[in-house]
């Protein structure tokens, strides 16, 4: 079992803002440096393996408010947003005739964890039943929560930090015992070259707290999905966030190394390397999936099992399901062979065409057509996980419903 005495020793270090490397790291029995019990890395390596399914990627179903609010869609914008309508919802998509051939994990809002739906069944159960693994929303986002001192940037603010690791652990741990088996944590950080963002501070800030997150909950028995989105606000080109991401995420791994996180038993979440919303011309596919690859293979060690891209805001002109589901087609068929399971973890990007489905259809057939719809989705992305997608083969509500509202807090 988990020594409570060394995670106790992690959690003082860490308050006290020493990193693992320097306090309490030591050598288990496979000779690496770890916090963790065998049996506990095993469990994780375990879960982040059935996570990395072949053809397989997440749903992200964490949104705080109804998922409909997010589809910029005006029938959808009508339903009332409260918990039984976002049980119903969710429900609906959880019990998918089929949804796990192509979904391998769903991350859960905190509320939507201890819900049932109206047979009363848990959600987390409806999960389990099509082999899907539950997953659990920890950040508590950064809405008015930034770092003093730096910079406002494209999305109207200053640099940001997140709230939620004073309670973490206590947290993690209610998680799993409700029956999720990994976590997710965002932090956004923001691109203007003209500013020097991202700064070095936040940098810092996101990849350490993100360290810190991580380390918890593989103490609690979650995989970690590391989450540090960096923004496509602004008119930068592809190569500025190129330039960007890869000075992230090689802090990321600096940071998870110096708090001794079990790559093994972990996952990314990255952004796609693509030009701001604002940029014209766009970058192509073949721009986005060699760049961001290449970027990847520059700083992701071989051991972290997979990653799983969000797929990010789209300008208003492009449909963000299609696109989305495009970039990521193109980068396994470029580069069919890598260290990692290179796969999605869309929202809006699965949910878009569902979601306005699931709105308009009338009667006692809305909720078959809405899966359908999801299915189409979570099919053609499982296609893109092969390298085998075929461009405008998968319906969508194209342009109508493309999200209007910038990147930020959810």
């Amino acid at each position: 079992m988990q020594s409570n005495a060394r995670v106790e020793n992690l959690l003082a270090h860490m308050q006290a803002g020493v990193s693992t490397s320097d306090a309490v790291l030591q050598t288990n029995d496979t000779g690496s440096l770890s916090i963790l019990a065998p049996d506990r890395m095993a469990e994780l390596k375990a879960t982040a393996a059935k996570m990395c399914g072949a053809g397989k990627g997440f749903l992200a179903s964490d949104e705080s408010a109804g998922p409909w609010l997010r589809a910029g869609h005006a029938e959808a914008a009508k339903i009332p947003d409260n918990k039984d309508n976002r049980a119903a919802y969710r429900s609906m998509c959880f019990k998918s005739p089929g949804l796990g051939q192509y979904i391998s994990a769903c991350i859960l809002h905190w509320e939507t964890l201890f819900q049932t739906d109206a047979d009363g069944n848990k959600m987390v159960d409806l999960l389990n039943k099509q082999g899907i693994v539950p997953g659990i929303k920890l950040d508590k986002g950064y809405k008015n929560h930034f770092l003093p001192g730096t910079k406002v940037g494209p999305l109207g603010h200053p640099e940001t930090m997140d709230k939620g690791l004073d309670d973490l652990k206590e947290r993690a741990e209610q998680a799993y015992a409700q029956g999720a088996r990994f976590a997710k944590w965002r932090n956004v950080l923001q691109i203007d070259p003209s500013q020097g963002l991202p700064s070095d501070l936040s940098i810092t800030e996101a990849t350490v707290q993100l360290a810190k997150y991580a380390a918890i909950c593989q103490a609690a028995g979650l995989v970690p999905i590391v989450e540090p989105e960096v923004v496509p606000n602004g008119d930068h080109d592809i190569y500025a966030c190129q330039a960007a991401t890869e000075r992230v995420l090689s802090a990321q791994f600096k940071a998870l190394n110096d708090y001794g996180v079990y790559l093994e038993g972990a996952v990314l979440k990255p952004n796609m390397v693509k030009s701001g919303l604002k940029c014209v011309p766009q970058a192509s596919d073949e721009e986005v999936a060699t760049l961001t690859v290449t970027t990847l293979l520059r700083t992701v060690p071989a051991a972290m099992p997979g990653i799983f891209f969000l797929s990010g805001d789209m300008p208003l002109n492009l449909d963000n399901e299609e696109t989305a589901t495009n970039h990521l087609s193109k980068m396994n068929e470029l580069f069919p062979k890598l260290p990692w399971h290179l796969a999605f973890s869309f929202g809006k990007a699965l949910q878009k065409t569902c979601i306005v489905t699931w709105a308009i259809t009338p009667g006692t057939g809305k909720d078959g057509a809405a899966q359908n719809a999801l299915l189409a989705r979570a099919h053609a992305n499982s296609d893109a996980v092969l390298g085998k997608y075929k461009k405008g083969t998968c319906p969508s509500v194209g342009t109508d419903g493309n999200i209007k509202t910038a990147a930020g807090p959810y």
